[in-house]
């Protein structure tokens, strides 16, 4: 138990926030990882707020500080599995991560070894080192296509090695499990597909959770006795427990008791372990931490996040709908609200939609306040989003976008048909500000009222200028309305200010009127 003082019987403070703050107007750590043998710490610091840190070094057994320092890195970094080395990475001038350097400890950081650059500008750059620490992982990325390299661990000066050279739309990543890797990834398998791949030649991959139409495979973890899958299906996520040997006939989903609820993996950092660590939350249960006992297949409540004020879950319930949206998809909604609201209810209807981005049933202190003068609140789950999988996500990007504001409609046409809803208000922040203009443009007399929080209004003018910070990313979910007419087109359709203007490029097209 933590005691008032804030200390603990044995704790280690490795590294003071506060004491390196100072009196500097701005303070943030970018990066913070101890060597498998935990006797040094790697971490950068930032006094201005551009994040480009200064990485330095700490030995953790005699508490001083290393001479080592490194300026203009980024976030994140890992150790070779011997601690003599540090990987990070370098920012372009658009804040894209696209080098890996790799620093030999107690040498010149001007003698660092540049082990990869990214050229490509829809490409971001990473590297961290499997949870068996015996693999280094680089891994490059866009929105839509991944490649990766790994490299023995514990020789931190070879040569990373491609699992698969990139193919547009493939997507992939791997996981270390003692005589054989996982690869997740989606060629020929839109929801992605679970495999299996040698050691000595990690490109092949053979099939061990084949694809499914119902069922998105989100990620794999794996661990020396199991792995761990998490997926989504039905607009929920789940778990599955794939026990060694791998026999697909073996492995169980761990079952949860209400009908709508957000769970993951959460810090699971030991790779020898029978528990695993889940994060738990629905709309009427605060985030909640559990263990997962394998032998005995039972959840063990760790931590849950404390509501003051007498909060009861039992006075709150959470109801999935189903709209119907104009193609005759059927568009998830969450809601949730008082055992004893009447309906039907003045509601607050909540939307985002974009880059695959699921806005889960979830728990917020906040909320309560809304539902106790007797509100609902409902989440539309529209396409642009993951809920459903990677096809709900396709049909709701590029020139498919207009399905995202349609949806949202058609959620809260729903809501008031079936009694749940008389007065809508519609909420949405950044890409879902997009949606709130959007809507509020295509059917105004459906809502009560609209709150956009830092709206991406203007996404044609925005998407056209290339020479902002991550726009040539951006032209993966949106397009390229710059040198595409088309798209320019479409675009300017559904943008809410629609204040572009037409703009001559190199391929000489004129926009539509």
């Amino acid at each position: 138990m933590v005691t008032t003082d804030g200390t603990l019987p044995g704790e280690q403070v490795l590294l003071d926030g506060n004491e390196l703050a100072g009196d500097s107007d701005f303070f943030s750590i970018g990066t913070s990882a101890v060597t498998p043998d935990g006797k040094l710490l790697a971490y950068s610091t930032d006094y201005k707020g551009d994040e480009r840190f200064t990485l330095s070094f700490k030995d953790l057994q005699t508490g001083e500080k290393l001479a080592d320092e490194i300026s203009g890195v980024f976030y994140g970094g890992t150790w070779s599995a011997d601690g003599t080395t540090f990987f990070y990475t370098r920012i372009d001038d658009a804040w894209r991560p696209y080098q890996v350097y790799r620093h030999t400890l107690g040498d010149s950081a001007d003698n660092d070894v540049l082990v990869y650059e990214e050229t490509d500008e829809r490409f971001w750059v990473g590297i961290g080192l499997t949870r068996s620490e015996k693999y280094l992982v680089l891994g490059a990325g866009s929105k839509i296509t991944s490649e990766v390299r790994i490299l023995d661990a514990d020789d931190p000066t070879g040569e990373f090695k491609v699992v698969r050279p990139r193919v547009t739309g493939v997507e992939y990543g791997i996981e270390h499990a003692g005589d054989h890797f996982f690869v997740l990834h989606n060629e020929n398998a839109e929801n992605f597909e679970l495999a299996t791949a040698p050691l000595d030649d990690p490109g092949v991959w053979t099939p061990l959770i084949a694809h499914r139409e119902d069922t998105r495979l989100l990620e794999v973890d794996a661990f020396a006795s199991h792995a761990v899958v998490h997926f989504r299906r039905d607009g929920l996520t789940g778990i599955r427990i794939l026990p060694y040997p791998l026999q697909d006939r073996d492995a169980y989903e761990i079952e949860f008791p209400e009908p709508l609820y957000d769970v993951g993996p959460a810090g699971n950092p030991e790779f020898t372990t029978e528990r695993l660590r889940l994060g738990y939350t629905s709309m009427v249960t605060p985030p909640s931490v559990y263990d997962y006992d394998l032998e005995t297949r039972r959840l063990i409540l760790l931590k849950q996040r404390p509501v003051l004020g007498g909060y009861d879950p039992g006075e709150y319930e959470q109801f999935r709908e189903w709209a119907t949206a104009e193609d005759g998809t059927k568009v998830p909604i969450s809601i949730v609200k008082r055992k004893d609201a009447g309906k039907p209810a003045p509601t607050l209807l909540y939307g985002y939609g974009s880059y695959e981005t699921s806005i889960d049933p979830s728990f917020s202190v906040a909320r309560l306040s809304l539902l106790d003068r007797g509100f609902a609140f409902a989440v539309a789950h529209v396409r642009g989003g993951g809920e459903m999988g990677r096809r709900w996500y396709e049909e709701g990007k590029l020139t498919r976008k207009k399905n995202t504001f349609t949806d949202f409609v058609a959620a809260a046409r729903h809501l008031k048909a079936t009694g749940w809803s008389d007065r809508i208000i519609a909420r949405g922040g950044s890409a879902g500000g997009l949606l709130m203009g959007a809507v509020a443009n295509l059917a105004p007399e459906e809502f009560a009222g609209v709150v956009a929080e830092v709206p991406f209004v203007d996404a044609l003018n925005t998407i056209l200028d290339p020479t902002l910070p991550l726009t040539v990313i951006e032209w993966d979910e949106w397009g390229d309305p710059l040198h595409n007419a088309d798209v320019y087109a479409y675009m300017k359709g559904y943008s809410p200010t629609r204040t572009s203007r037409p703009r001559r490029t190199r391929r000489s097209w004129r926009s539509p009127a």
